[in-house]
């Protein structure tokens, strides 16, 4: 079988990946958690993490149907590390959801046109109406981290973004709208791991590109644009939520659990909703490079 980007992957985790890093993947079973400084050694039980998914399906029912009947208008904001497990955990917000109110949006490289725009512009036009959600898989803080590290926008865009992001995401609340914003962030080696299991396949392939191969050498260069984007955007009107995403199943729990906090929806079920895992997900003090 024919590995993508001529085994790119592969060769950087052969040659270049640090040491320890290489040590950690080579030396760890199925079920181990590759991060050394994750709070659980192992992957959540499997019939644990089916139980409270099944539970949270339910509350995520009733959150939409409140949504529709009250006029609601929700944003959730995904980002994090390459591999950290977006898709996956949208995926599961989403399962049991009309996806008629719950609109993905995952936004290519902008057009000539959209290059030419307001930077935020592109992101307006998927705003929700009254009854709806938008989730963001990637949004407006590409230009924060991934266009910073790889040179698509100059330091003077970068730093007008910063000062127009508090503005953007005033207006969104003074419109109403709810914003969620999630960040899922995994060890050096847990990421490298999951590119390889990518790269082997060949369902999986499609979800490599470009950037992840090259991004593998800047984890340092990542680390930094991503403290300083978290540290500059966190504010009491728009927090971030961290989640340590090293184990998916503790993730995609948390994640959900933190956003059905945060609404008071009609039919909360407290004890199906469960507590939120402090090891796991809050605010930057969970931030660990």
């Amino acid at each position: 079988m024919d590995l993508p980007f001529d085994g790119a992957i592969s060769r950087y985790f052969n040659d270049d990946a640090p040491a320890e890093v290489r040590a950690l993947i080579t030396g760890a079973s199925k079920k181990d958690i590759l991060n050394p400084g994750f709070p659980y050694d192992k992957r959540w039980i499997k019939a644990e993490y089916q139980d409270a998914i099944d539970k949270l399906q339910l509350e995520l029912v009733r959150m939409q149907a409140w949504v529709r009947d009250t006029g609601q208008r929700i944003v959730v904001v995904f980002e994090g590390r390459d591999a950290a497990g977006k898709g996956g955990t949208i995926k599961r917000f989403r399962a049991n959801l009309n996806p008629r109110g719950a609109k993905l949006v995952a936004l290519p490289k902008p057009s000539d046109t959209e290059a030419g725009q307001w930077y935020f512009q592109r992101y307006i036009k998927h705003l929700p109406a009254k009854g709806q959600m938008t989730l963001y898989d990637r949004s407006w803080y590409n230009r924060g981290v991934v266009e910073h590290v790889f040179g698509f926008c100059t330091p003077q865009q970068r730093e007008n973004w910063f000062h127009q992001v508090p503005e953007f995401e005033d207006m969104l609340a003074n419109e109403g709208i709810t914003l969620f914003k999630i960040w899922l962030n995994i060890g050096r080696a847990t990421q490298l791991d999951r590119f390889l299991a990518r790269e082997k396949d060949a369902l999986k392939q499609w979800k490599l590109s470009a950037i992840d191969v090259d991004g593998m050498a800047l984890w340092d260069e990542y680390s930094a644009a991503i403290s300083e984007t978290l540290n500059r955007t966190h504010r009491p009107l728009a927090p971030w939520t961290i989640v340590r995403a090293d184990d998916k199943r503790r993730a995609r729990v948390n994640v959900i659990r933190s956003i059905l906090h945060g609404l008071d929806y009609t039919g909360k079920d407290a004890a199906a909703l469960g507590d939120i895992d402090p090891k796991i997900a809050g605010g930057p003090d969970l931030w660990h490079v």
